[in-house]
């Protein structure tokens, strides 16, 4: 089961990206600015994010059968996506990324509830390995740029295929495991209790931390290495830098899951976002070091970045009430995503002023925050335990 719901989070999940993928082309298409390139991956972060929400104020995640839900998302997020194939425009293109962004509401937080019905002891494990799963997913399209060149139906049409897959296999395949949620009937007040649950929102205060600033850095990565790179490094490799150091995140979320069940979450989480909050700022130092030199260094970020990002949910699963786990994914989810639009937005206006050496240092302020979060929770549960 670990295995067939990190396989429908991969390809379903490499819808996310591809805008972003091909964004050089469609930015010649359309004569595009660098900001509304970025709206190419911000749309879909809005998507998500009223995709969310929505879905955590009429509870679905825990009213509705994951199986069912997942499947049905995956198979309109290809959908989706498959529509960037045929839209004449830059504004029916962006139509197209948010309905995408809706659609993944339904597969990224109901698919981690999934796989906790699956693993108590584990568990950080488990959903390590099915957000590193969806983290190569979100790579893959520049991997599919990198084999069959700058193709739009190439990148486009290989991941809504892989989304369509994906919906096949959860939707014919997957089984609930020996530790269900509790399911309970509606309920409008269900998210406010989570708001007023200090456990969860502090969590949830650690996830924003980390959201500030990992989906800037996997937007803007690509064009920073082709930045540094310049015309001295073949593009095609520039492109399997930048896939490199996105996908390396599917084995730090494996490495997360296995320390954090090992180690505890807190100290986990915490030595992740210290590292990368030191790549934010080292990437800045490295940027005329050797392409190779440079690379590596945002490898090492690439893997810190989201190792700690299923560590946040395994933990919201843990303390958040036993019959709201869903909303709860759903709610913290919803407000790290709202998050990510306003530093993927902030990333190329800060390369315009100091340029592209510096344009992720203030990223650095998430990691920050995000540990401060972390400590108050431990501390809040030490006491109770105490």
């Amino acid at each position: 089961m670990l295995a067939l719901v990190s396989a429908g989070m991969l390809l379903s999940l490499s819808a996310w990206m591809t805008a972003t993928a091909i964004g050089p082309e469609l930015q010649v298409r359309w004569s595009l600015t660098s900001t509304q390139v970025g709206w190419l991956t911000t749309v879909v972060q809005l998507g998500f994010v009223l995709g969310t929400a929505a879905a955590a104020l009429l509870n679905l995640a825990d009213v509705v059968s994951s199986r069912s839900y997942f499947a049905a998302s995956a198979a309109l997020a290809a959908a989706a996506n498959a529509a960037l194939l045929l839209v004449p425009s830059f504004s029916l293109a962006l139509v197209a990324r948010f309905a995408t962004g809706v659609f993944l509401a339904g597969v990224y937080p109901p698919g981690m509830k999934m796989i906790s019905t699956w693993f108590r002891s584990a568990r950080g494990f488990a959903i390590g390995t099915v957000v590193g799963a969806l983290t190569v997913g979100k790579a893959t399209p520049y991997l599919l740029k990198a084999l069959g060149g700058p193709s739009v139906t190439a990148v486009v049409g290989g991941a809504s295929v892989g989304g369509i897959v994906a919906a096949l296999l959860i939707a014919t395949a997957y089984k609930e495991g020996p530790y269900p949620f509790p399911k309970r009937a509606f309920e409008w007040d269900r998210v406010l209790r989570l708001v007023r649950h200090r456990e969860t929102m502090l969590a949830t205060g650690g996830y924003l931390g980390h959201m500030w600033e990992l989906y800037a850095m996997w937007t803007w990565v690509p064009v920073f290495l082709a930045a540094a790179a310049g015309e001295n490094v073949p593009h095609a490799w520039v492109d399997l830098a930048a896939f490199g150091a996105i996908a390396i995140g599917g084995l730090g979320c494996v490495w997360g899951g296995a320390a954090a069940d090992r180690m505890g979450r807190t100290k986990v989480v915490n030595v992740a976002m210290v590292v990368s909050g030191v790549c934010c700022v080292a990437v800045g130092f490295a940027f005329s070091a050797p392409f190779p030199v440079l690379v590596l260094l945002t490898w090492v970020w690439g893997f810190f970045v989201v190792a700690d990002s299923a560590q946040f949910s395994a933990v919201v699963t843990e303390v958040a009430p036993p019959d709201s786990v869903g909303t709860a994914l759903m709610l913290q989810t919803s407000l790290g995503f709202l998050l990510t639009m306003v530093t993927i937005q902030a990333v190329p206006v800060v390369a315009e002023l100091v340029g592209w050496r510096w344009a992720f240092a203030f990223l650095a302020l998430g990691p920050v925050a995000g540990i401060a979060s972390m400590l108050r929770l431990a501390r809040v549960q030490s006491h109770a335990q105490g």
